[in-house]
């Protein structure tokens, strides 16, 4: 009689973890394209370019790479701690107060993108993408050179052989216009040749480092994610 009733239950706990098995299949075996929400929306990948044609048209673009990183209020990046008050960690600050998504260590990334093309524009005479990514006065500058470079029948040939550093010094933020100095140090060999093809300034045998300190600029009030060379020295 004992055993009839012990072969009962287990029959019976047999049903109930049958049941409890074929619930958890039903409920974790859903597709998340069932009509279920997803817990985390996706958000739509983007990519802020440092410079973009202001008409629209073809011209051409310095993407910078996705920003789908957020800075956290709580958890300092690139370098800006929590409660700093050096100038350079201040203006970044202020800098994300009005783009949540800027990240120094992208932005430089597509400033050495920028110093690459820039470099290549002005010694091949390329006014078309220097305009795009200078601003009046230092495409002013830059159009000069180029052109009593011209006058003179000569050429520039450049070879960016790499980067070696590129580092934000400074940065400052007034009136709504950010402004970032980025310290680049590269090697590059630079030959000026005349008409007859002759080197009259350079060494196309010689790697010189170069250290240039370049200065970029944007209104922060603008929708325009695009940053623009403001300013040029050397060290």
């Amino acid at each position: 009689m004992g055993d009839s009733f012990q072969y009962v239950d287990i029959i019976l706990f047999a049903m109930i973890a049958a049941f409890l098995v074929l619930r958890l299949r039903s409920v974790l075996g859903r597709h998340k394209d069932d009509g279920r929400p997803e817990n985390r929306p996706k958000e739509r990948m983007q990519s802020d370019p440092l410079v973009q044609p202001s008409n629209g048209g073809d011209e051409t673009v310095i993407p910078l790479p996705d920003r789908m990183r957020r800075p956290r209020a709580d958890q300092p990046q690139d370098g800006a701690t929590a409660g700093a008050t050096g100038p350079l960690d201040a203006a970044i600050a202020e800098i994300r107060l009005h783009d949540p998504r800027f990240d120094l260590s992208e932005f430089l990334t597509g400033a050495r993108t920028a110093f690459e093309m820039i470099v290549q524009g002005f010694a091949e005479g390329d006014r078309k993408i220097l305009k795009d990514l200078l601003s009046a006065d230092v495409y002013e500058n830059f159009d000069h050179a180029m052109r009593e470079r011209e006058s003179r029948n000569e050429t520039l040939e450049n070879t960016l052989v790499r980067i070696v550093s590129s580092d934000a010094t400074e940065a400052e933020v007034e009136n709504d216009i950010a402004s970032l100095t980025v310290k680049i140090v590269s090697e590059q060999v630079n030959v000026t040749k005349n008409a007859a093809g002759e080197a009259v300034d350079g060494n196309a045998n010689h790697i010189a480092e170069v250290t240039d300190i370049w200065t970029f600029s944007r209104d922060l009030r603008s929708r325009d994610p695009n940053w623009k060379l403001v300013a040029t020295r050397s060290e």
